[in-house]
């Protein structure tokens, strides 16, 4: 302040112990306070980002582009070694080795799963994530309902995420549940890397055909392929068009999907079930809302029930139509047209950390991306889709997170509304609390966290891997035209029956 005369540092009398500690724990608060104004700064040059706590020292990023450019930029060497000679009788020592090794063999808590990636050429890897990275900017580049190509490869990357934790240096690693193996007899499970969502958008049609075609025989032609017949193969087609034209000659592989897709427009009937196959969610379009984000929120949520997205979709999202008619005009409900460009990602965002709840009716397929995005908004989805099978269920109890409404209930005049208005107060927010505390479980980030999507996905196939490796034996042992022989191949739709 001016006029205000302060003592000079040379004259000043020296400070006591106390006053030193004193001194010290306040310029300490002064260095982090300036740490996080700068962490927050609108300025700063760090690409947009969700930061999460992390045990190690390493920042963690669920920004697709952030993490992509730090993976491309580093090395990723590998001394992975090639099959052995007989790779069925190297894995059936390794199985008897452990067998009769590991007392709790094969308990869960044996140890973590072993996967061992496969090193396939460029063309369908490190070359496709180059071609994402350099055309990202092409933001004319729309699919023929207006949704930015990007975006969607962006909503389906979970290939990506999934590889850059298995070959990153096992010191960044956080994940106990998997482990990368350099020897295929020592694998549980085989991971084929191809970019399959990528080369779809990117690709011209013919091209890509091509490029699915070439990646099939490289796959297929691999020892361990041949062994098992793809069964202990994981493939990721996240994407509902993605390697769509080769799909019946790995039908036996674990797939990751969005979906089941029980309405057989995606996939053929038979092609995927939830005895092999695991559901993985969307990476999310908006960003998290956390602990302090939901409590500064509370007392703005003054919508009841919001929706932005599409309001025509195709199969047994014409629900979403039938539910306008029947809930525009209703008070504190906004339903709304809106795409998944940037205004529309803003406007998203900020309709649901103003809402309690957030429609999340079926897409084109039984899933929607709109149920992660409300997810790690806060607000309560209420699930309007007959078929749908979510993502780790076998781990995760959504009735936790989430209202289940039945097609036919949802569209009766004023059902749903006095529905969702007889909610009391206490489970609404004992449900968003439990919002926050499962929000890691659907965020993409690397490195990868534990009981994130990452480290769910590889549990979940731990829980597999007993069947998996019961059909391969059954496979090797029967004697071809002896008998018919009925497997988990033989389901004639894409359904999960109530046992």
């Amino acid at each position: 302040m001016a006029g205000k005369q302060f003592p000079s540092l040379a004259h000043a009398r020296p400070a006591s112990a106390s006053s030193r500690r004193l001194l010290a724990a306040a310029g300490a608060l002064v260095l982090l306070s300036a740490a996080y104004f700068l962490l927050l700064s609108p300025s700063s040059a760090r690409p947009a980002a969700f930061v999460l706590a992390s045990p190690s020292s390493t920042t963690t990023t669920t920004s697709f582009l952030a993490s992509l450019d730090s993976f491309l930029a580093a090395q990723h060497p590998s001394d992975s070694a090639a099959a052995p000679g007989d790779l069925d009788a190297a894995i059936r020592a390794q199985e008897e080795d452990r067998l009769y090794g590991d007392p709790a063999w094969p308990a869960p808590a044996a140890g973590p799963l072993r996967v061992y990636v496969y090193e396939m050429p460029s063309k369908f890897t490190y070359d496709l994530l180059r071609l994402f990275r350099d055309s990202y900017r092409e933001t004319d580049n729309l699919t023929s309902n207006g949704s930015p190509v990007h975006r969607l490869i962006e909503q389906h990357s979970i290939d990506y995420w999934l590889w850059a934790d298995l070959i990153a240096p096992e010191s960044q690693r956080l994940l106990k549940s998997v482990v990368r193996v350099q020897r295929q007899e020592e694998a549980d499970i085989f991971y084929v890397p191809f970019f399959t969502t990528i080369s779809y958008f990117l690709l011209e049609k013919q091209e890509c055909k091509a490029l699915y075609r070439e990646a099939l025989k490289w796959v297929t032609d691999q020892p361990a392929w041949q062994r098992s017949e793809g069964r202990d193969h994981v493939i990721p087609v996240h994407h509902p068009w993605s390697f769509k034209s080769v799909r019946r000659f790995v039908k036996k592989a674990i797939w990751l999907l969005p979906d089941m897709d029980s309405t057989g427009n995606w996939y053929k009937p038979g092609q995927v079930y939830l005895e092999k196959d695991v559901i993985l969610p969307y990476v999310p379009n908006v960003d998290l809302c956390d602990l302090k984000c939901v409590s500064e929120t509370q007392s703005k949520r003054s919508i009841l029930l919001f929706f932005r997205g599409r309001l025509k979709r195709n199969a047994g999202g014409k629900i979403r139509s039938k539910l306008v008619e029947e809930l525009k005009g209703a008070e504190d409900i906004v339903i709304e047209e809106g795409s998944a460009g940037a205004q529309g990602k803003a406007a998203a965002q900020d309709g649901m950390r103003k809402s309690l709840f957030c429609l999340s009716p079926a897409g084109d397929t039984p899933s929607s991306a709109r149920l992660f995005d409300a997810i790690v908004s806060g607000c309560i989805p209420v699930i309007i889709s007959d078929d749908l099978e979510l993502p780790f269920e076998g781990i995760l109890d959504y009735r936790e997170i989430a209202l289940f409404v039945s097609s036919g209930d949802a569209v009766q005049p004023g059902w749903l509304v006095k529905y969702l208005r007889r909610i009391d107060s206490k489970r609404i927010r004992e449900m968003q609390s439990n919002l926050v505390k499962f929000s890691i479980h659907f965020l993409y980030s690397s490195p990868a966290q534990p009981l994130g999507p990452e480290d769910l996905t590889w549990r979940m196939i731990a829980g597999k891997l007993l069947n998996i490796k019961l059909h391969i034996r059954r496979s090797q042992r029967v004697v071809r035209e002896s008998r018919s022989m009925c497997t988990c191949e033989c389901r004639v739709g894409n359904t999960t029956k109530m046992l």
